[in-house]
């Protein structure tokens, strides 16, 4: 019994000095990064070197509300961090650890980092969350996100894409727009509508699923949108 206990926190401590080590290194990426430019910075650069950058107040609610519902439902309430949701993950399937992929971090990722997929960099990533979450409100962090994120068929911009995708403004997107486009950013080379459309269409069918789970939409809602289709929606803005 003796024996084990002792294996037991050998283990223990191995476990603590990776964690240590890990968290230490991306703490170093953070650090570096914010160094070099401060979040009031970034924010000022992004502005300015988007040219179709959208403000939150010419993007459609049911748009916001499908981007919260299928990225970060708890966003309004959560400090950069739901640990509710990791502890979820964890209790439910390890698996589940990499869908857990909120707004700000994203937006961190986006702005400051790389998208390669190191440990120490998703470390980094969770200290500049805290970091823009002290430096920005919550509408300026989901507008620096859809002013960020890659929507496929090289469109950078929710501004960008709304264009590209629906030959409109962002502001004049319907319901199914809505719910399509904030589908895309979770695999743009895989839900772009106009290179895998059946694709495009079941993640946004998860995306209203979401929605009606979270209560932006009713079910008879998110039935009738399901019923519509992308190429046909352009031939009806096109006259055809």
């Amino acid at each position: 019994m003796k024996i084990v206990k002792r294996v037991l926190l050998v283990l223990l401590i191995v476990v603590i000095s990776v964690a240590g080590f890990y968290t230490y290194q991306g703490y170093n990426i953070y650090k570096e990064a914010i160094e070099d430019v401060s979040v009031e910075e970034k924010v000022k650069e992004i502005k300015e070197a988007t040219d179709n950058y959208v403000e939150i107040k010419d993007l459609p609610q049911d748009y916001l509300n499908a981007v919260v519902a299928v990225e970060d439902r708890r966003f309004y309430i959560h400090s950069g961090i739901d640990i509710i949701s990791i502890c979820r993950a964890v209790v439910n399937d390890i698996k589940e650890l990499k869908l857990v992929q909120l707004i700000t971090q994203q937006l961190a990722k986006n702005v400051y980092f790389t998208q390669r997929k190191e440990f120490t960099r998703k470390i980094a990533e969770v200290f500049m969350a805290f970091e823009i979450e002290k430096n920005c409100s919550k509408e300026q962090i989901l507008e620096l996100y859809v002013n960020t994120s890659y929507f496929g068929d090289g469109y950078y911009c929710v501004g960008d894409a709304s264009e590209g995708y629906f030959d409109k403004k962002p502001i004049d997107m319907d319901l199914y727009e809505c719910t399509l486009l904030a589908g895309i950013p979770n695999a743009p080379s895989v839900y772009a509508p106009t290179k895998n459309p059946e694709l495009a269409k079941q993640r946004q069918g998860q995306v209203i699923k979401k929605m009606v789970k979270y209560g932006f939409l009713s079910k008879e809602q998110g039935n009738k949108i399901m019923e519509e289709d992308y190429y046909e929606q352009s031939d009806k803005r096109n006259g055809k």
